[in-house]
């Protein structure tokens, strides 16, 4: 009989388990997102950049928690980006890669709703805020690929670090970029469904999207290319 010890974590998890923790792990995330979105601008009297700080510690804050706890689980993609670029790696089955998709998706959106309910919202929204033009397209492109050289790159060398690494990755990424770092297709859509501080309107979305894609099928090319080893040429 073999050694459970001696397989990969996620193996030890049933794909029900797996899929519930990406589905759960990413409503946490985006409730963290849009509630900490909503009390920042509602305590901030009107300064945008305090509210801003605001949405971001609490999200960098949430992400090395979220990655610490359902990492071992599922391995704490909560971005259909990630997931990818781990299908593409050969390190995810692609039979998986449509239902953690899915599972990010519904979770991202209970998040949402769930953020609503809490700060007596309606739930039922349609953002209204317009993120358009190349710089912000562009914007997430480059705010992916630096998410997916911080995840492939801490995995590589410091794998223990990796949630810590996210989250603090994801704090700068908000100030150094104009979109402020969506840099996840799921988080996109479901802060579609939000007309407050976090908002994207629907129309600015696709974009969003196809520069994430982007930027992650990037970085899984030259993070793969960097990471060779030294005896590669």
């Amino acid at each position: 009989m073999p050694d459970a010890s001696l397989e990969p974590p996620l193996l030890r998890f049933t794909l029900s388990r797996r899929l519930a923790a990406e589905a759960l792990g990413t409503a946490l995330l985006l409730a963290v997102v849009i509630g900490s979105g909503i009390m920042g601008e509602r305590l901030a009297g009107g300064n945008v950049a305090i509210a801003l700080l605001g949405n971001t510690l609490a999200t960098g804050a949430a992400l090395v928690v979220l990655i610490t706890i359902f990492g071992p689980i599922s391995g704490a993609h909560f971005n259909p980006a990630v997931t990818l670029a781990f299908a593409l790696r050969r390190e995810l089955p692609v039979r998986l890669l449509f239902p953690y998709m899915a599972a990010q998706v519904a979770g991202a959106v209970l998040g949402v709703f769930a953020a609503h309910a809490m700060f007596a919202e309606p739930i039922w929204q349609v953002s209204t805020k317009l993120r358009d033009g190349p710089a912000q397209a562009w914007s997430e492109v480059v705010a992916t690929f630096g998410l997916m050289a911080t995840i492939l790159g801490t995995l590589r060398f410091r794998p223990d670090f990796t949630p810590v690494a996210v989250g603090l990755y994801i704090t700068a990424a908000y100030w150094f970029t104009a979109s402020t770092s969506f840099a996840n297709p799921a988080v996109t859509l479901a802060r579609s469904l939000s007309d407050t501080f976090a908002g994207i309107a629907p129309s600015s979305a696709p974009a969003f999207i196809a520069a994430q894609l982007a930027g992650a099928v990037v970085g899984v090319a030259a993070m793969g290319w960097l990471l060779r080893g030294p005896s590669s040429r």
